[in-house]
């Protein structure tokens, strides 16, 4: 089974503003504070590494490949943490009109040591997921 947390803002910005801000994977730490030090490529099968620093617990190197990306709608990363432990990492655009997206941010964890994972830490990845995405409504929004 799977487990997903996820936080969604609406942003007063179009989703070419969003998507760039997205994109610019070096700048990730002027949105988002847990996972930094971003680098790679934005293409299919890429692959995209970066820091992650979560509330309560250890920072962590991370390695994903883009599952699926799709310019000004969706930016998709996996990353395999062994054989019982699949995370796949999100952000999504949805414009409802020009100059109004609604952005979701989260993450599905599989596997048996994913749920057990996501159980255990839930809370604090959701207030980070949050701060994450009212920090990226801030920065376009601007």
């Amino acid at each position: 089974m799977d487990s997903r947390i996820e936080s969604r803002v609406g942003i007063r910005a179009d989703s070419e503003v969003i998507w760039n801000i997205v994109a610019d994977l070096e700048g990730w730490s002027r949105w988002n504070p847990y996972e930094n030090e971003v680098s790679g490529a934005i293409a299919f099968g890429g692959a995209i590494r970066l820091t992650e620093r979560l509330p309560g617990l250890p920072e962590r190197f991370a390695a994903h490949s883009v599952g699926e990306w799709q310019p000004l709608a969706q930016l998709v990363l996996v990353e395999k943490r062994g054989w019982l432990f699949r995370a796949v990492r999100y952000i999504e655009i949805e414009e409802l009109e020009r100059g109004h997206c609604i952005v979701a941010n989260g993450i599905i964890f599989s596997g048996l040591r994913g749920e057990l994972f996501h159980d255990k830490h839930r809370k604090a990845i959701k207030a980070a997921y949050a701060e994450i995405g009212e920090n990226l409504r801030k920065l376009a929004e601007g």
